[in-house]
């Protein structure tokens, strides 16, 4: 490995460890108030080190919207590729992102909804990030749901969109109350609430244990 490559393995790993400092400051704190400075601080970096990184507040931000987003993927989409397209992904999938929240993969719980609360009047490319993210998670579900429809697992005259609508909710609902009231019965609420909406629009009860049968409580 000559020196230039040397020095970009350095600043590659150098960007993924402030990264992830980042998103789980904005996650607690909220991107809009996520500062080169503020950072430096709570990653033990120098200034220098971060504004040479990412040169910019918005470009740090965008960043960290981009590493929040992939681990989110990492902690939720990719595990539920384990089980086929249809009514068990999808029951894998919800209990997965319940699992994210309530584990605490970002400290403040789950990072897009803070930053959506942090973000949703104030306009700008961070505020479009954070939007598109939300968007490809509800998109995302919508077509999962459509498989399943397709598969005869829902039934037929099911609304994806409509359902990825209900059952996102419930999640970001259970999510907002757990940190608020520092508990974990909301999640245990959720589950009832998308086990009784999934059996409504025809699932199979045994397809859907998993999600049943979380240990929330624990």
């Amino acid at each position: 490995m000559n020196e230039i490559d040397g020095r970009r393995v350095r600043g590659d790993a150098s960007r993924r460890i402030v990264l992830t400092s980042a998103a789980d400051l904005a996650s607690v704190e909220g991107l809009d108030g996520l500062s080169i400075g503020r950072l430096a601080t709570a990653a033990n970096v120098s200034k220098s080190g971060v504004a040479t990184l990412f040169g910019t507040k918005e470009r740090l931000q965008l960043a960290t919207v981009e590493a929040a987003a992939q681990r989110f993927r990492e902690a939720v989409m990719l595990p539920a590729r384990v089980e086929p397209r249809g009514i068990r992904r999808i029951a894998l999938l919800l209990d997965l992102w319940i699992a994210y929240s309530r584990d605490r993969v970002f400290p403040g719980g789950c990072f897009f909804a803070a930053a959506a609360a942090d973000l949703d009047a104030k306009p700008g490319p961070v505020h479009d990030a954070v939007a598109r993210a939300f968007e490809s998670w509800g998109e995302y579900v919508s077509v999962s749901l459509g498989y399943a429809i397709e598969n005869g697992e829902l039934a037929a005259g099911t609304d994806p969109a409509q359902l990825s609508f209900e059952v996102t909710a419930l999640l970001d609902g259970a999510n907002t109350r757990s940190v608020l009231a520092g508990s974990r019965e909301p999640y245990v609420r959720a589950r009832r609430a998308l086990v009784a909406r999934l059996l409504a629009a025809g699932a199979d009860p045994e397809a859907v244990r998993q999600l049943s049968e979380g240990d929330d409580l624990a």
